[in-house]
């Protein structure tokens, strides 16, 4: 599939910077440096960082801070002293423009690790990568980009599109006011309070998406899906697990969620308007709260609820099909 092709991709760039982080054994020594920045109107942040979590956050006063705390080892020629001295003294920053640069010159950050705590202007585009560590974004107008290799993305209060990519780790993502992008190889994810779309490709892991504003595509290989308050379209597929979907299907809406191997509970009001169409070619169909049939087979039904409107299309291989009431 192509969200795989590119995931990994991602991470032969991630081992790469990896590499370049290097094995930080031996004697270390740590220290910490300060920058401020005076910006004016929009800017933006690009940060690549190999080792060391990473805190960005929106603010009021105009000017970016950062700082970071560096840890230094002493393998290779260089003593781990010497290391933290030039790092302390020229950190990896540069000011052009109205973009800041953090993690430019990756070559001299061998056995460096660096956690970084910025402030921005509100008025931030964040595009930010880490081989090693936690990220944290939040309180920005973004766009937001921000990759991983290994450790939790975590997004929230951002006004524009949030596109988020992991290859070893939780990505969660909160309170965003335009389309959300997920790709994740390993780990769980997590979408809430949405405004625009929402589109999750995953190989392991669960997702949940609750409170969207728009449409969800949700696609696991092997893991489960669960959908909470949906009205627009959705897709939800999973291959090897379980796909609940909870909402209310607007009049013009399609649901179709599928698996291979799981099982689909699909859960909705009494007062719901909508077609549905199920087939679970060797499991059972259920359901709880009034339907008008019509047609039914041994493991296929094709009913209505109300006056019909939006159209529910289910289907799995593998396991039962429930459809249950909700408030």
């Amino acid at each position: 599939m192509a969200h795989h092709r590119n995931l990994d991709l991602q991470l032969v760039v991630f081992s790469a910077i990896v590499v370049l982080a290097g094995c930080n054994n031996g004697p270390a020594v740590s220290g910490t440096f300060d920058r401020n920045y005076d910006v004016s109107g929009p800017i933006r942040l690009e940060l690549t960082n190999a080792s060391g979590d990473v805190d960005i956050s929106g603010s009021a006063d105009g000017k970016v801070h950062v700082r970071g705390e560096v840890r230094a080892s002493g393998i290779g020629s260089e003593t781990s002293q010497k290391r933290l001295d030039d790092t302390l003294a020229n950190p990896p920053i540069e000011q052009k423009g109205d973009t800041i640069r953090i993690g430019k010159e990756m070559s001299r950050m061998r056995n460096i690790s660096i956690a970084y705590t910025i402030q921005v202007p509100r008025d931030t585009e964040v595009s930010s990568t880490l081989a090693s560590g936690a990220q944290t974004i939040r309180g920005v107008r973004g766009p937001v980009k921000a990759q991983a290799a290994s450790g939790s993305i975590r997004v929230e209060k951002i006004e524009r599109d949030a596109q988020l990519s992991n290859v070893s780790g939780s990505v969660s993502a909160s309170d965003i006011g335009s389309e959300v992008r997920v790709s994740s190889a390993s780990g769980s994810v997590t979408v809430s309070n949405t405004r625009g779309d929402v589109r999750v490709n995953a190989i392991a892991g669960v997702i949940l998406v609750s409170n969207p504003g728009g449409r969800i595509e949700a696609d696991t290989a092997s893991g489960e899906v669960e959908i909470q308050g949906a009205a627009s379209d959705v897709k939800a597929h999973a291959a090897s697990g379980r796909v609940s979907v909870q909402g209310n299907p607007g009049a013009d809406s399609h649901w179709e969620l599928k698996t291979i191997s799981g099982a689909v509970h699909l859960g909705v009001p009494a007062s719901a308007n909508l077609h549905l169409s199920a087939e679970a070619v060797s499991g059972e169909i259920r359901t709880d709260i009034p339907i008008v049939i019509e047609e039914q087979g041994k493991h296929s039904l094709r009913a209505h609820m109300g006056s019909g409107g939006g159209r529910v299309d289910v289907h799995t291989v593998s396991g039962e099909i429930r459809l249950t009431g909700t408030k």
